[in-house]
């Protein structure tokens, strides 16, 4: 009879482990869902080329959201809006917690405007004032820290690193204006 015990006790105990087991796991997928895909975006300067790693904000709901709330954006991280169709974009700091660098990028994926470290709530509008292909935003004062500037050629997804392979929609491979 003790064996019997001993045995469904062992059997329970195992079960039990397991289950913690996949708790876990379904824990670890669940966070893994939640975490944005990152899009590489590579930004051409005078002096070389820098790499970011950027969410996304597809849709119109992101778009509103944005980088709002967030206490931190990684040095090489940021958001990137795409305009497809290209449009005049305005954008605020309502609800953003952290200075931004604004970059509007043209069509021909060079970079029409630069609002650096914009400030944090203002609901004063921030526009190039022309259409543009997107808007991304970087930490505060990272832009100047690399020397970006106004011109400077911005490219992302699979052009941005060609040799990785990278499969997504979201390819920007501009052609140099003529």
């Amino acid at each position: 009879m003790i064996r019997i015990a001993s045995l469904f006790a062992l059997a329970l105990l195992t079960a039990c482990q397991g289950g913690t087991a996949d708790r876990e796991q379904d824990a670890n997928n669940a966070s893994a869902a939640k975490a944005p895909a990152l899009l590489p975006v590579m930004i051409k300067t005078a002096s070389g080329a820098h790499r970011f790693d950027v969410e996304v904000a597809r849709t119109p709901q992101e778009q509103d959201k944005g980088l709002m709330f967030r206490k931190v954006i990684a040095a090489d991280g940021g958001m990137l809006f795409p305009m497809d169709p290209p449009r005049t974009a305005s954008f605020w700091m309502k609800d953003t917690l952290v200075p931004l660098d604004m970059l509007f990028i043209h069509s021909d994926g060079t970079i029409a405007f630069i609002q650096a470290q914009a400030e944090p709530y203002s609901r004063t509008p921030v526009s190039a004032g022309v259409p543009v292909a997107a808007v991304l935003e970087l930490r505060g004062g990272r832009a100047a820290e690399l020397g970006i500037g106004e011109g400077d050629r911005v490219s992302w997804g699979g052009c941005a690193v060609p040799t990785e392979g990278l499969a997504t929609d979201l390819n920007f491979c501009p052609v140099p204006a003529r």
